[in-house]
């Protein structure tokens, strides 16, 4: 197969859940089929890559693996605080997405650039890594968990500033991160996020003391980095055609 070094790349902006969701699957769909047939009539045709950025809506989405008890409130409850749920396909547990939150979504063919999905994850944790520390902020992992965390020796300080969930077939991705840019952390008193007990989120804004973090800046140092780990080149796209 002939390698494709170039990821697309669009900012979606706001947009809600479903309809991301959708034009997801459609890009994946698009890319594995093209896999399909290149191996079928043996083919040499690049495979496309995309990287999207969007904020949603509030919304909770719980992963293929994940546990319903994790979602605390209710329908009616989901109503009165204008948010919406999701089952999805994606790995992991529940997670809150929201505005303030800027999310990835790399839809990849992984036979592009390396085909291991914990090099994959790992990588993408070190997106967040990079850029938070253009703040002064440590990120870190934890063993056996996703995620990048703050304070992650100390139990009772441990928070999660990043959230992960992907789907990975035939090598293509989809899904991506959650970072907690702005976002309102009062939302995920709402759920046991990523099923975990006892631990907390944070976000860049309260890390910093500040009310705002500039969100163009932050879009900017995370297409830096990505393109520096995954030795890339982002192609910008305005896309018209979502679904």
């Amino acid at each position: 197969m002939t390698k494709n070094n170039q990821v697309i790349f669009e900012d979606l902006g706001t947009l809600n859940y479903e309809t991301c969701w959708k034009y997801q699957e459609k890009l994946f769909d698009k890319t594995v089929q093209l896999k399909i047939e290149n191996r079928n009539n043996h083919s040499e045709f690049k495979t496309p890559n995309h990287l999207l950025f969007v904020e949603h809506p509030h919304v909770y989405t719980l992963g293929k693996s994940g546990n319903e008890t994790n979602l605390l409130i209710n329908e009616s409850e989901l109503q009165n605080k204008d948010a919406s749920y999701y089952k999805i396909n994606r790995g992991g547990d529940i997670t809150y997405h929201g505005p303030g939150q800027l999310v990835a979504y790399p839809i990849l063919d992984l036979d592009n650039f390396f085909t291991d999905i914990h090099k994959y994850l790992r990588f993408l944790e070190e997106v967040i890594i990079l850029t938070i520390a253009e703040y002064g902020i440590k990120g870190e992992r934890i063993a056996g968990e996703t995620g990048v965390w703050l304070d992650s020796t100390i139990p009772a300080k441990a928070r999660k500033i990043c959230a992960y969930g992907v789907r990975c077939s035939r090598w293509v991705t989809m899904h991506g991160w959650g970072f907690n840019v702005n976002a309102d952390l009062n939302y995920f008193k709402n759920i046991i996020p990523c099923g975990l007990q006892n631990k907390s989120v944070t976000s860049l804004n309260a890390e910093l003391g500040i009310a705002e973090v500039n969100m163009n800046e932050i879009k900017e140092k995370l297409k830096k980095h990505f393109c520096a780990l995954f030795e890339c080149e982002l192609i910008s796209e305005k896309n018209h055609s979502l679904v």
